[in-house]
């Protein structure tokens, strides 16, 4: 039997926003955007109240089907612990449905804040497991790119590992050193998209050719993010979705297509339909605001974000 944390215990985690894919790094690489989430979850004599202000406050479910929810309860079952009761508040600001990582913000932030309720009620001085996180947020969302963006803050590669002995997945990350020359900025559509959807309209197969060029930019990713940002360019060109996806997505590609042709490394976000571009010179920020993505568009020049936390 689980045990049960005391009451009133408290604990508040802020999560950032992720951009994943970078192009040519299709489920591998990712970046956190300064745009942040914060949940409180305080332990109550019993039942469950949710509270949500700011993004989707209106939509998102206020019971235990919330993505937040569902992860504290992960996350405390992860460490033997339960609540008798609990108060849940988010504070969203990360648009939801638009490739900027939402539900992976989300889920590391339900965990994250089980991981702080469960090492105040033991004494701990470290709130967060990183590798923990990692792991339990790739198992909600079945790979780990954006969940490890959100726990790490600036860049990250990640990868999955199957044991041979019990074909468990494991997932796995490590963060990149993101030069101080390289800024995005991206470009979010009132316009929705849904993963699993996107998801549906990619390949089963891929030719050894667009194969071999996806490994050749994404390795390639790397070195331009932590070393050399004149690499950008090249290193965003992708053969693997964003082609897939251009037709069930048309502006996004459109908008694509016009900062690549201004020289701007831009490439869908994610899932889309937000566009990501990363720029290392002023000359490729006012092409960005040169640009005229149509109505419905907005444009935010934000940083890389720091690593979750929690207190």
């Amino acid at each position: 039997m689980a045990d049960q944390l005391p009451l009133g215990l408290s604990a508040t985690a802020r999560v950032p926003a992720s951009s994943a894919n970078l192009g040519a790094g299709f489920d591998s690489l990712a970046v956190a955007l300064a745009i942040y989430d914060e949940v409180t979850a305080t332990v109550t004599e019993g039942g469950l109240r949710v509270e949500v202000v700011g993004e989707d406050a209106d939509v998102v479910a206020h019971d235990e089907a919330h993505l937040v929810v569902r992860a504290v309860r992960r996350g405390l079952a992860a460490r033997g612990k339960a609540a008798p009761g609990l108060l849940v508040q988010c504070r969203n600001a990360v648009p939801h449905a638009r490739g900027l990582g939402s539900s992976a913000t989300a889920i590391i932030a339900g965990l994250a804040v089980a991981q702080a309720l469960v090492a105040k009620a033991e004494g701990s001085e470290s709130l967060l497991d990183q590798t923990e996180l990692v792991q339990l947020g790739g198992e909600f969302e079945g790979h780990p790119d954006n969940a490890a963006a959100s726990v790490f803050g600036g860049a990250v590669v990640s990868w999955t590992d199957i044991e041979a002995a019990t074909g468990a997945a494991r997932y796995r990350a490590a963060p990149v050193q993101v030069s101080s020359q390289v800024a995005p900025v991206v470009f979010i559509p009132q316009s929705r998209g849904l993963t699993h959807v996107s998801r549906g309209v990619l390949p089963a197969l891929v030719s050894r050719e667009d194969a071999v060029a996806n490994l050749s930019r994404s390795a390639l990713m790397v070195l331009a993010l932590s070393s050399d940002p004149a690499l950008l360019f090249p290193a965003s060109d992708d053969r693997l979705h964003q082609p897939h996806r251009a037709a069930e997505q048309p502006a996004t590609a459109e908008l694509v297509r016009e900062l690549r042709a201004r020289g701007v490394a831009a490439m869908v976000s994610g899932a889309g339909p937000s566009v990501l571009a990363l720029t290392s010179q002023e000359a490729e920020r006012a092409s960005c605001a040169e640009v005229v993505a149509g109505d419905g568009w907005e444009r935010r020049e934000v940083s890389f974000a720091q690593a979750a936390q929690a207190w």
